[in-house]
């Protein structure tokens, strides 16, 4: 009885929407009979329009009677209908039609995307407290380690389709995280955004080819390396990727000026800074350039000022100091003021399918005061990989950094690494990467098996391991 009282339902509701629809084509009908001197092209969009409407009652009334749609129906694709007509058609839609309420289309177009990176490090030093110096990721040794657990969901923006808005948010855990996020001598408040990675939206503003702004956290792009492991050269990351920002708040804009050159421009609270220490706002001035399809050049220039004016003091105990969030802190008398500046560039070169090589330089120099000495840490790096197979690949890394005054590693001293990573893609999404690396110095500087005693050099060997899936297509 309840199956024969929703279908006469659905035809009385069927028959209605039919009848709806010739009242409201009779005047288009008549309209057209009476203007018979309509050029062809007009009566070919008429008929275009009574066409898409024909067919979207039919799938209305599909719809209603439970009818699944054949495939061998031409669905109506806003892409064959011609402009004018497809403003009609959105205007014209019925509230009541939805689109199917499938997972894609409840996340808005939006990718889910999870990635893992695990490793086993073996040090030869033995360090005491199995601590692999003047590493960013790869920490410890002796011992099997989570790197990294990743969460990653993006809705991009899509101005090609009208869809200027975007937003992106990366979650992250693990060891990596520990190592360049939420610094407690660089954020006052570090467990608040530690796990947050990047969290930014984007608009696309309608000027020329379109101006892109960020606003939010995201990774910074000085230096060539980033963060996941499964989009770089090698495991283990350089000692610039360890050294640059690792990321910023603020706003960024980039703009295409054409197929070539691109502009970048950002203005932040400053590095490794979701809340400022200081009120000095710092900003790159950046320049993509693509010479040819095969190649990527970008320069960059930083400018900071990475000296705070004001101390926290969470065990602090009194009652006459101000409070940020809880946390009470004091001005600091004269603050010192010297300017922080990166000049950061890098190129990549796809000589051809199989062969990638690539170069970075850089040169850091900090104040203290204005009228300090500066100290510099300066030099670069090379990469070669080579694709052997389908699933195979090999790759090479070079470099060399200068730091005089101890910007990086703490004392004046020259330091140099070589690496060099087999990688084997057993399946999609499924990557394991052995590596063997050096590192050495001019002074006796790494950890070995005695406290008290160091040496020049420090060799690795890591075994990684990296799983990831979702809708995310290319790099993270």
């Amino acid at each position: 009885m309840f199956g024969k009282f929703v279908k006469g339902i659905c035809r009385i509701l069927r028959n209605t929407i039919a009848v709806s629809l010739l009242v409201s084509l009779a005047p288009a009908v008549a309209h057209t009979q009476e203007k018979t001197d309509e050029s062809p092209a007009e009566l070919s969009r008429r008929v275009t329009e009574l066409a898409v409407l024909v067919q979207k009652l039919q799938a209305r009334v599909d719809e209603l009677e439970g009818k699944p749609r054949l495939s061998s129906q031409p669905a109506v694709s806003d892409s064959n209908i011609p402009a004018p007509v497809q403003s009609s058609v959105v205007s014209q839609a019925s509230p009541m039609s939805s689109a199917p309420r499938s997972g894609a289309s409840l996340l808005g177009g939006t990718t889910v995307n999870f990635m893992f990176d695990g490793y086993y490090a073996f040090n030869f030093n033995n360090p005491i407290g199995r601590v692999n110096l003047l590493r960013a990721y790869d920490v410890s040794s002796n011992a099997f380690s989570l790197n990294q657990a990743d969460l990653v969901l993006e809705n991009a923006a899509d101005p090609a389709h009208g869809k200027r808005f975007g937003l992106r948010l990366d979650l992250q855990y693990g060891q990596a995280t520990a190592t360049l996020q939420g610094s407690a001598s660089n954020e006052p408040h570090p467990d608040v955004y530690r796990n947050i990675f990047q969290a930014y939206g984007t608009y696309v503003v309608p000027v020329g080819s379109g101006l892109t702004v960020d606003f939010g956290k995201w990774a910074s792009s000085l230096g060539i390396e980033g963060n996941y492991t499964k989009d770089q050269m090698n495991y283990s990351r350089s000692y610039w990727f360890d050294f640059l920002p690792f990321y910023h708040m603020g706003a960024r804009l980039n703009y295409k000026l054409n197929d070539t050159v691109a502009l970048n421009y950002w203005i932040t609270n400053g590095t490794q800074q979701t809340e400022p220490f200081n009120g000095f706002k710092d900003q790159l001035f950046g320049l993509n350039i693509q010479p040819h399809k095969n190649v990527a050049w970008t320069v960059n220039y930083y400018l900071g000022q990475e000296h705070p004016d004001v101390q926290f003091l969470p065990n602090y105990t009194g009652t006459n100091l101000p409070t940020a969030q809880g946390i009470p802190f004091e001005p600091i008398p004269n603050p010192p003021n010297g300017k922080l500046h990166i000049f950061d560039s890098y190129l990549t070169w796809q000589v051809s399918q199989k062969l990638t090589l690539a170069v970075e330089g850089d040169y850091v120099i900090e104040r203290l005061l204005t009228t300090s000495a500066p100290s510099h840490t300066d030099g670069g790096a090379g990469y070669a990989r080579y694709q052997l197979t389908p699933r195979i690949a090999i790759a090479a890394r070079t470099e060399y950094l200068s730091d005089r005054g101890g910007l990086f590693t703490g004392t004046t001293q020259v330091v140099k690494e070589n690496t060099f990573t087999l990688e084997q893609k057993l399946t999609d999404g499924l990557m394991m990467r052995g590596e063997w690396r050096r590192d050495a110095s001019n002074h006796a500087y790494f950890l070995t098996d005695t406290l008290g005693t160091l040496k020049k050099e420090q060799n690795t060997a890591t075994l990684g391991i990296i799983w990831w899936f979702g809708g995310k297509q290319g790099a993270w």
